[in-house]
């Protein structure tokens, strides 16, 4: 009987988990967030030991996405993600990936397959995906000018959609 309700919450689990990525290739939208709730402040280290606070990138739009390298829908973003970085950035565009509770070494290793120039973020312990409104992987917010979350997506997206960076860019 236990045996038989533990696979069933396994299967209702991974049913959740990767419906979103099922349903990324139909729904390239953002979600908006009517009241534009204030983004949690955070000081994390990136891979080259350079530290990054939300806080210093007010006045301009920031993409901060929680991943893993274990997550399916995260890798099969990642690639689109480092395209609409180079398409964004020279736009003033921060984009933020941070990694939840994984170590440099296997960071480093899902690089070599997924090269992405944007920052990776390290959040070891976990303590910054627990004071955000986070629900699953991959989920991502877009942080406005004044520092507010305006656009939030669970699951994984195709992000250099051209209507998905047009949502972005109507933000600057």
């Amino acid at each position: 009987m236990m045996r038989r309700q533990l696979s069933a919450t396994l299967l209702l689990l991974c049913t959740l988990l990767f419906q979103p990525v099922q349903a990324a290739g139909t729904s390239q939208l953002l979600q908006a967030l009517p009241d534009l709730p204030k983004a949690g402040d955070f000081h994390l280290t990136d891979l080259d030991g350079t530290e990054h606070r939300l806080s210093s990138y007010r006045g301009r739009v920031v993409i901060v996405n929680f991943w893993a390298t274990w997550c399916p829908p995260c890798r099969e973003e990642m690639p689109s993600m480092q395209r609409a970085w180079e398409l964004l950035e020279p736009e003033g565009v921060v984009m933020l990936a941070i990694n939840i509770g994984e170590d440099e070494d296997t960071i480093f290793q899902f690089t070599a397959n997924y090269p992405v120039e944007f920052p990776l973020l390290l959040d070891q312990d976990s303590a910054t995906i627990q004071s955000w409104p986070v629900r699953g992987l991959p989920t991502t917010y877009v942080v406005d000018p004044q520092g507010r979350l305006a656009y939030r997506a669970i699951g994984g997206r195709a992000w250099d959609d051209p209507v998905l960076l047009d949502m972005v860019r109507a933000l600057k």
